[in-house]
């Protein structure tokens, strides 16, 4: 069977449907493909063990659930798939793994689809073990035998010998679980077993160099110890030796199916002269006839043999090393196509300026560029004009323009387009700007701040628009008939906004309901009385039309 079947397809659109982005990966990583797990797929899942936000326990349960499936494709790439992520995912997801009272029950597990579903059901049910075992060392001891740190210093080297006694029995369970995967290099067929036997590859050349640090430090300490101890001691010992045959020749499948000469290790065996002079102290403590040896030639033996086995370490370690530093690099390998691939795309794409057609405001270094909106005091121009206004009062708050309004240096700018003003300020006669005609821009102090509110910028207009010589019309009443209210004076300040400063004194009260001129060329002749609204007609007028 090959490529996704219609149940991987119908399963991820579920998840995609309920908006699970983990278990959906975790479908899309454990397909029917008889192949390995996508590396994609793996790289999303080790990133989620380590975002915070991240179920640790629906990542594991949607991975367990995996493994009810009949197919041993799905089954055995869930479990490589969870080896992957205790390995290189959070040690939050193997601390999990560890607090459970069952991991994977697959002991029975039998896939009978084909002749190959047979075979791979074997090794399905000895890989399932091996996890099982991973995690329950990690209960144990609280630490991954895999990951922890090596050398003189290391954890295994400065462990005290009651500990160590209990420790390396751990270790020694944890190996043969591993061991007994026991696969053959012609039993390497396809690419789902073939990812499996790496990751345990990796698994045993770590977990043995743990070992090999354990059994030096036990070396070390054996001719100290007590008789209990040493009998201990020297059993764990004898296991020891079993085990290193094992794993040379577990090696050597490694090195059959094409791995990589220079990451297998060289393991150097102790001397067979060690376990006798290790037997000859336990039972000289057992007060048992031994031959005579000095205590020189047991020390002898012994330097050799933590020498010989100190040697096998190291090469552990460089090849450990090699591992990381190959890993480093793929993955700088990686960012740098990523990085040249982002390069093309924003090459390819075109240069947008930074204004557009359909907004008015743009950036432009560092600053907000607003595009000339349209006066509603000036007359219409043509198409052909070349001078506009730069602002009206409907875009009065633009970072680098500060509008006022200077009663003495725009009167005669106001005048020239409404008409003439008498020595009382009153209107005489408008006139009509041509249409080729606009009104010059006020040079206006930066220190005035105007409000955005239109009804208080007309306000301040009609206010300018009582200047004459100075001198304002005492008689003028803006309001109607039969109203009292107070028309001026040094105590009245308008309600305009607390970031707006106005001239009181030439402000006209009541300009709160003035409307907008819609037809700036319909101008009127200046009634008897005066209306609150200066641009509205009054009953009784007439109304002249220029």
């Amino acid at each position: 069977m090959s490529g996704q079947s219609l149940t991987d397809r119908i399963t991820a659109a579920q998840h995609s449907v309920t908006g699970s982005a983990v278990s959906k990966t975790v479908c899309k990583a454990t397909t029917h493909e008889i192949m390995g797990p996508k590396k994609k797929h793996l790289d999303y899942l080790i990133q989620c063990t380590n975002e915070m936000n991240v179920n640790i326990p629906q990542l594991a349960d949607s991975l367990f659930e995996r493994t009810t499936n009949s197919s041993w494709v799905v089954v055995f790439k869930s479990l490589i798939t969870t080896h992957h992520l205790m390995v290189y995912g959070n040690e939050r997801f193997i601390q999990y793994l560890a607090s459970r009272n069952t991991l994977f029950n697959l002991s029975n597990f039998l896939d009978k689809s084909g002749l190959q579903g047979y075979d791979m059901s074997t090794f399905i049910r000895r890989y399932s073990r091996y996890l099982n075992e991973k995690a329950v060392s990690y209960r144990q001891v609280a630490f991954d035998f895999t990951k922890v740190k090596r050398g003189a210093d290391g954890v295994m080297r400065t462990m005290n010998t009651e500990k160590l006694l209990k420790t390396v029995p751990i270790i020694q369970n944890q190996m043969d679980a591993l061991l007994d995967f026991n696969v053959n290099s012609n039993e390497l067929t396809n690419g789902v077993i073939n990812a499996a036997f790496m990751l345990l590859f990796k698994d045993a050349i770590r977990l043995f160099a743990a070992y090999n640090e354990g059994i030096i430090n036990l070396l070390e300490k054996y001719f100290d110890m007590k008789k209990n101890q040493c009998k201990e001691g020297l059993d764990i010992y004898k296991k020891f030796l079993t085990r290193m045959t094992r794993i040379s020749e577990f090696l050597k499948v490694a090195e059959q199916v094409g791995i990589d000469r220079g990451d297998i290790p060289d393991l150097s065996q102790a001397p067979s002269s060690l376990l006798d002079a290790l037997e000859q102290h336990l039972a000289s403590l057992e007060g048992k006839k031994i031959k005579d040896s000095t205590a020189a030639s047991r020390a002898t033996t012994l330097s050799n043999a933590v020498s010989s086995l100190a040697s096998t370490g190291l090469s552990l370690t460089k090849v450990d090393e090699r591992e990381k530093q190959a890993a480093l690099e793929e993955e700088q390998a990686r960012l740098k196509a990523l990085k040249e691939q982002r390069l093309k795309e924003l090459a390819k794409k075109p240069h947008t300026s930074l204004t557009t057609a359909a907004s008015p405001v743009s950036t432009s270094a560092g600053g907000i560029m607003t595009a000339p909106a349209i006066d509603i005091f000036s007359t219409p121009s043509s198409s052909n004009s070349t001078s506009k206004l730069p602002s009206d009062l409907l875009d009065l708050q633009q970072p680098t323009f500060h509008p006022s309004v200077h009663p003495m240096s725009t009167a005669s700018q106001v005048a020239s387009t409404w008409g003439g003003f008498d020595e009382l300020g009153g209107l005489l006669k408008p006139t009509v700007a041509s249409q080729n005609q606009s009104l010059p821009v006020a040079k206006l102090p930066p220190n005035k701040l105007v409000s955005d509110d239109l009804d208080s910028s007309l306000a301040n207009l009609v206010g300018n628009l009582g200047i004459g010589n100075g001198t304002t019309k005492n008689d003028v009443n803006w309001s109607q008939p039969g109203e009292k209210k107070l028309t001026g004076g040094s105590n009245w300040q308008p309600k305009v906004a607390p970031t707006t400063a106005w001239n009181a004194a030439t402000m006209p009260p009541q300009m709160g309901s003035v409307p907008v001129m819609t037809q700036p060329t319909l101008i009127y002749s200046q009634p008897v009385m005066r209306p609150p609204n200066p641009f509205g007609p009054v009953s009784g007028a007439q109304i002249q039309f220029m």
